[in-house]
């Protein structure tokens, strides 16, 4: 990136949380359903992306179809958005009263085993709101991983952003990240990572709607190193004000095999379950960049 597009991208994240936060929320909701309509009809390279995933996660879906699944995308996509820049205002009422979370019995019971718990998801939903109301409804805190992003004055407005919801934020490079992560769940913490989406070589493959995908290894590792509970979640949003989430049983870890067929079996349950999210509501999942391996630039390109 650039030094003056960086400026411009950290600039324009930087008015988000500093003007949108201030509008009035039916003004707000209309501005971002705009933005969206208005991207989505402009059919530029991230809308087309979107619309080539959602063809493997809907294989019979025709072209109307798809573009009806897209539009409904991006205008999820923007309500992600939306919601964040006006999160850090947010009382604690208004957020537990913005999330309707199924089967929560599976973390507390988990946090209580002492054991830790990690908690793995797909790019679904607004996965910021869920954790504002671990938060703030469990009273739980826990610890997450950011990649760092360009320039660094944006890294830092998304850790402080982040640190204002009561998460504790971790850069993703150095492979420091790892060492703390275990320590915080072998002290019985709780840790949240977006897990469906790992192009690096460390990447596992799984099978994904039927092609293969890389998925990060971390989740199952750390659970493998630590005993951690590892519990995947989905979210989606249902037409109304309040985001529902689903917190799916554990993926067991496998008693016989090598570290890494444990891994790459227990990375395949996480696959499966966030397949199982996805196919309900693949209007809320959030990708907008390559993912299978069949879809990358053989130039080496990971856009």
């Amino acid at each position: 990136m650039s030094a003056l597009k960086g400026r411009i991208t950290d600039g324009l994240y930087g008015l988000g949380w500093g003007a949108v936060k201030k509008l009035p929320e039916p003004a707000a909701t209309a501005l971002f359903r705009t933005i969206a309509d208005r991207t989505w009809k402009r059919r530029g390279k991230s809308v087309l992306r979107l619309e080539s995933n959602l063809a493997r996660v809907v294989p019979d879906a025709g072209p109307e179809r798809l573009a009806e699944l897209s539009k409904a995308g991006m205008r999820s996509y923007m309500r992600y958005w939306m919601e964040s820049f006006r999160l850090p205002t947010w009382t604690p009422e208004r957020i537990r009263a913005s999330i309707d979370v199924k089967d929560t019995h599976m973390l507390t019971e988990g946090l209580d085993a002492g054991n830790g718990v990690i908690i793995a998801l797909p790019h679904l939903g607004n996965w910021d709101l869920a954790g504002a109301w671990v938060t703030t409804d469990l009273k739980v805190p826990f610890t997450t991983v950011a990649e760092r992003l360009e320039p660094a004055t944006l890294y830092d407005r998304f850790v402080a952003y982040r640190e204002g919801l009561g998460m504790e934020v971790l850069p993703h490079s150095g492979g420091a990240a790892f060492g703390t992560l275990a320590r915080r769940l072998r002290a019985g913490g709780l840790i949240c990572l977006v897990a469906d989406r790992d192009l690096s070589a460390s990447g596992v493959e799984v099978s994904f709607f039927g092609a293969t995908a890389r998925m990060p290894a971390g989740p199952a590792l750390l659970a493998q190193q630590t005993g951690a509970l590892l519990l995947p979640v989905t979210l989606w949003y249902d037409g109304t004000p309040v985001m529902k989430a689903r917190i799916h049983p554990a993926v067991e870890m496998p008693e016989e095999g090598t570290r890494a067929e444990k891994t790459a079996a227990m990375t395949q349950g996480l696959a499966d379950a966030f397949a199982g999210g996805i196919a309900e509501h693949p209007e809320d999942w959030h990708m907008l960049q390559r993912l299978w391996l069949d879809d990358l630039d053989p130039r080496g390109e990971r856009a």
